[in-house]
């Protein structure tokens, strides 16, 4: 993992009622969705729907990304929890106007913190566009690695994409850090959401 620091005082915080209205704006932004591979179109009825149906699913956390002045920036997803496996897949979308700030970067490492040390899950994957190269940067950087290459896996804009799949492991995450602590390298602050 690159020992790039996160942004500090950038948090997590469960997703709640009052946060719709925000990813509903994120959630109709055709370049946010273009990466999420769905359809930039959703009303804002069907998300309250959907909040109500998944308030309680322990397959799935959602968490709204903050920073120092606890303006909303980001949301951040573990879906498809796998309780017997152990894995989950990690989905995260930083508002247009937020992006290049350094808050990907942070809440990815939050988000892993939350699913290995929290969640104790063994792994976390991702599907990600191959053309979306600062996307995958921030996620090498993170620790994760590809797994290989979904063929036109997605359809949006008027054609297929390719995805790189990748993954990270809970005990990568817990050696690097204990490596670090060995080696006397500060581990950085890790907050988890409550």
């Amino acid at each position: 993992m690159n020992a790039k620091l996160p942004v500090p005082g950038v948090t997590l915080r469960p997703l709640e009622r009052g946060d719709l209205h925000f990813v509903h704006v994120l959630n109709n932004n055709r370049s946010v969705m273009g990466y999420w591979f769905e359809e930039p179109y959703e009303s804002f009825v069907e998300l309250e729907e959907l909040y109500r149906k998944h308030i309680h699913d322990q397959s799935e956390r959602r968490f709204i990304v903050e920073d120092t002045a606890h303006e909303r920036v980001g949301l951040v997803e573990l879906v498809e929890i796998d309780h017997l496996h152990r894995r989950a897949e990690f989905l995260i979308m930083i508002s247009p106007d937020q992006q290049g700030r350094g808050y990907a970067r942070a809440a990815t490492r939050l988000a892993i913190n939350y699913a290995f040390r929290v969640l104790n899950l063994y792994k976390l994957y991702l599907l990600v566009d191959v053309d979306n190269t600062r996307a995958i940067r921030i996620y090498e950087d993170a620790g994760f690695r590809r797994e290989g290459v979904l063929v036109d896996e997605f359809f949006s804009d008027g054609r297929y994409h390719d995805v790189v799949r990748m993954c990270l492991f809970q005990r990568d995450v817990l050696r690097e850090d204990a490596g670090r602590r060995e080696a006397g390298v500060g581990v950085e602050e890790r907050t988890a959401p409550p």
